[in-house]
């Protein structure tokens, strides 16, 4: 199947339609962006949108994993302590970061199902060998394999998804064009 993509703010969500949303747009929504964020405000109003239509959000372990990971990073660097990243995690100053993402995880769970990744079943060969070449992401290989097995749209904002095989939502104008 080749891929589809098509602009977030044009799209008409569906009572019932499966989504998959890519990490980056958890985070735009629910991890500290800069005021006035162009990507918050298009992922934010998508996701009423999806809420409102009753829609179904898919997420798996792996995208949680990266959320809180990044989100702990993100904390660690805008910190400013001289310490590293290992420290930092058991410092008395990341118990407030934690806290943050306990409350943002527990935001992006109301409003999803889980699921299984779906990893016994990949052709974990083929996904090595494509990794080896060197031009992709062994994650997002594992996230197209996950939405291909299990019919999910994915809502992304990573240009890595162009040639992917799915039904792709997003606002990033270089996804969007047929000719990057």
């Amino acid at each position: 199947m080749p891929t589809e993509v098509f602009h977030i703010n044009s799209y008409e969500f569906a009572e019932s339609e499966t989504l998959f949303f890519d990490t980056n747009i958890w985070f735009y929504i629910y991890a500290p962006q800069p005021p006035d964020d162009w990507k918050t405000r298009i992922y934010s109003n998508a996701l009423a949108k999806i809420l409102s239509a009753k829609s179904y959000i898919y997420i798996d372990a792996l995208v949680l994993s990266e959320f809180i990971n990044r989100y702990a990073r993100l904390a660690y660097s805008l910190s400013g302590v001289s310490i590293k990243f290992k420290e930092f995690r058991q410092s008395p100053a990341f118990k407030s970061v934690a806290k943050d993402i306990e409350v943002s995880v527990r935001g992006i769970l109301k409003h999803c199902r889980r699921t299984e990744s779906g990893f016994p079943e990949c052709d974990i060969e083929s996904l090595l060998a494509k990794f080896g070449e060197g031009n992709s992401d062994f994650n997002d290989q594992l996230m197209t394999e996950l939405c291909k097995g299990k019919g999910f749209k994915l809502i992304t904002h990573d240009q890595d998804f162009k040639e992917c095989g799915l039904i792709v939502l997003t606002a990033n104008n270089r996804l969007l064009s047929q000719d990057s």
